[in-house]
């Protein structure tokens, strides 16, 4: 199923660009496409690439047929499986979810998802994920279409946060557990792997050129979408995409009724991908995906400006047979800025002394994130008697250079400057043998960590063995699989937690103590799982997929912050005059013990669709004198139904969905609730669309239970209503 916008912004040369010139020309590539669609003529007719995908898009806006979405391939596999097919614990979000959720935010992309969650206090652009239990420092690694989205500022709420606008998201995929370590180092909690959109999936099959406009307002918030598409197809061999999208929202009310301060923002995001195929067997792509985003914080004390852009290369290349050559080679620099500018003159503590200072208005606090990756693996498929092979094999490698600066002088307190460097080669051997399937795998990680501290560095092999059994052959019995995992990952510190140094600027003063004798955290997971698939189950074309898991995660030397007295002689923590006697160290817990049972399943008909999913996770630290402390991070557990039907030859779709969230155990300010949503759309013509949602349909009043670090409890968003249209041209 799977911040209040600013006046000005600063453009990349450092003038200043008013939301009013960013809305022109937002309107004018709306225009553009417009004019496009009324004077250009058709071109000759050309084949599509891939008919059978540019027909199945939802962009073309042809009414969606019935289909699974858990039979799609996923993007983030390594050997072109589907999620049916995975002996693991892997979604698929795809084009018809994404649209019928009409999203904002990342967050509403991952709605219902088992196992995820999102944290984004009010700034709802920017968001961490957490997978059962575990978010930030590289925990969970969020990959757009190929690249690493490393980007981390420290303090109090969300740590890590990536930036992506879902208007340009083709699909998602999500692998929970360990076992997604082949897909990157650190990736201890599992990955997201966004695709963005493909002119090859918007093209109709003998079109040349295409291109569509969206608008879309939202009640709460008052806010506007405007979004437009172009592609064009030179020849068989190459094609380009282009989209841009522009959001404008004011702060959202709670249920309560009552403003959120700093949940409104402004965005200004675009997309550019080509496509070039040397030969039938071969493919590049090449990618841009770009946002400028502005929101404040701290009751209007700060003014928030952040750009990323985001450069991609892949390449695949294959035999006739897809037998020994399998090969891709991904390439990406992600260059993401983030400017925190004084609105007002604020008091603060001096990191080095402790005495009052006070920060004018009009100066800036600075994060700078390059990330630079590669990322090669290939497949060879042979046979070996009754045994077929599936032999993986590749290596990844990831560079983060952090340039903070703080507004007071010198480099930020809660995010130092640095370089980390993590880096790892894998093989993985599947072999099927009739009834039975096994996986055997070995990862071997290294990192490094640069700065004028010192070098810090460590390695390690992680396995992973997966067995998975189909004993049945029986009608009903057949499509069902049983598997069981054993997996472990590696993540290595980062540099907020080895080297996080200075006193807490803000309220009252206290030290940060910098850590260096951090040890990676290793995380043991063992999970047991049921795959199910049958086809005809009630009538001629209707189709259940399911899959249920229960996992048990040990992560050693989990790395958690510890508050430690000045009065304890063994704590090494100084006294510091005008300071309370208490410090703040990242340290090592014995371990974090996460459990929990994820359920998926779909039903679709010639009728419509029926969906549930369920999430329950709990989790502690354990520390070693033995004391136990709840996790922070534990999101609630959610227990997620949908229902929808079709009407009109399928042209209108209505449905609903809802969704109880429980209390995580221990956490302070979260609550249960429950959110009752509504959705529908009608495909008017074959190139116009509208599009409707309501969002937290009873006003419920509730919060996240992952913003309990956060200093101030923020709730979110109440009653909302969405109404969107969409229309397409072609020739």
């Amino acid at each position: 199923m799977g911040l209040v916008g600013s006046e000005t912004v600063q453009s990349d040369s450092g003038g200043a660009a008013s939301i009013d010139t960013r809305r022109a020309c937002a309107t004018m590539l709306l225009a553009s496409v417009a004019a496009l669609a009324l004077g250009v003529g058709t071109a000759s007719a050309q084949e599509a690439a891939d008919p059978a995908a540019a027909q199945e898009s939802a962009n073309t806006l042809l009414p969606a047929e019935a289909a699974t979405l858990l039979d799609k391939i996923t993007v983030v596999s390594r050997t072109d499986e589907s999620a049916i097919d995975s002996m693991a614990s892997v979604s698929h979000i795809g084009e018809e979810q994404l649209e019928r959720r009409m999203a904002t935010t990342p967050q509403d992309v991952l709605f219902g998802v088992p196992g995820v969650a999102l944290q984004s206090d009010a700034n709802r652009t920017a968001s961490s994920v957490n997978i059962r239990g575990l978010q930030d420092f590289g925990r969970v690694a969020v990959i757009v279409d190929g690249a690493r989205q490393n980007f981390q500022r420290s303090g109090h709420g969300t740590q890590s946060m990536f930036w992506l606008d879902p208007e340009l998201i083709k699909q998602v995929d999500v692998v929970r557990g360990p076992v997604a370590n082949t897909y990157g180092s650190g990736a201890i909690g599992g990955v997201v792997f966004y695709e963005t959109k493909d002119a090859e999936d918007f093209l109709r099959e003998g079109e040349t050129w295409a291109a569509s406009a969206t608008g879309r307002y939202d009640t709460n918030g008052k806010g506007w979408t405007t979004s437009a598409t172009g592609a064009y197809r030179f020849n068989d061999a190459v094609d380009v995409l282009g989209n841009l999208v522009w959001r404008d929202f004011g702060d959202y009310k709670d249920g309560g009724g009552e403003e959120v301060p700093g949940s409104g923002f402004d965005v200004l995001s675009g997309l550019l991908k080509a496509t070039i195929r040397p030969t039938e067997l071969s493919e590049l792509k090449l990618g841009w995906v770009g946002a400028d985003d502005s929101w404040t914080e701290g009751l209007d004390a700060y003014d928030m400006d952040v750009k990323q852009n985001t450069f991609t290369g892949r390449y695949h290349v294959t035999d006739e047979d897809e037998s020994w050559l399998d090969l891709h080679v991904n390439m990406a620099v992600n260059r993401a800025g983030l400017d925190q500018t004084y609105l007002r003159d604020v008091r603060q503590f001096d990191s080095e002394t402790g005495g009052p200072i006070i920060v004018p208005a009009g100066s800036q606090t600075t994060y700078d994130l390059d990330t630079y990756g590669i990322d090669i693996w290939n497949t060879s498929r042979f046979e070996t008697g009754a045994l077929s092979h599936e032999l993986t094999y590749g290596g990844d490698w990831v560079s983060d250079d952090v340039v903070t600066a703080n507004a007071g002088g010198g480099m930020d307190v809660y995010t130092p400057s640095g370089k980390r460097r993590v880096s790892g080669a894998y093989i993985q051997e599947k072999f099927t043998y009739d009834w039975l399937e096994v996986i055997g795998a070995l990862r071997y990680d290294s990192y490094q960590l640069d700065s004028d501290v010192g070098e810090i560095e460590g390695d390690r092999i992680s396995p992973r063995i997966t067995v998975g059994v189909s004993p049945f052959e029986q009608i009903g019995l057949a499509g069902l699989q049983i598997y069981g995992t054993y997996a472990e990952g590696y993540r290595s510190p980062s540099l907020s937690e080895t080297l996080i140094s200075g006193l807490h600027p803000n309220g009252v003063a206290f030290p940060f103590l910098p850590n260096s004798d951090l040890r990676p955290e290793t995380a043991k997971t063992w999970e047991f799982g049921v795959n199910y698939s049958v086809d005809g189950v009630i009538q001629g074309d209707d189709s259940l997929r399911l899959k249920a898991a229960y996992f048990n995660n040990d992560v050693d030397d989990y790395i958690g912050g510890a508050t430690l007295s000045a009065f304890d002689p063994t704590a090494d923590c100084p006294f510091v005059p005008g300071a309370i006697p208490i410090c703040f160290q990242y340290q090592n817990f014995a371990n974090a013990k996460i459990a929990g049972f994820e359920l998926e399943s779909v039903y679709e008909a010639g009728w419509g669709f029926a969906g549930l999913s369920v999430s329950i996770v709990d989790g502690h630290t354990i520390s070693y004198d033995g004391e136990r402390e709840d996790l922070l991070t534990i999101p609630s557990s959610q227990v997620t139904g949908q229902l929808g039907f079709r009407f009109l030859e399928d042209k209108l779709t209505v449905g609903g969905e809802v969704q109880y969230n429980g209390k995580p155990e221990g956490n302070p300010i979260a609550d249960k609730y429950t959110l009752v949503n509504a959705f529908a759309s009608y495909q008017a013509t074959e190139d116009f669309r509208l599009d409707f949602r309501a969002d937290n349909i009873f006003d419920v009043k509730y919060t996240n239970p992952l913003n309990a670090s956060a200093t101030d409890i923020v709730y979110e968003p109440g009653v909302t209503l969405k109404l969107g249209a969409t229309m397409r041209f072609g020739g």
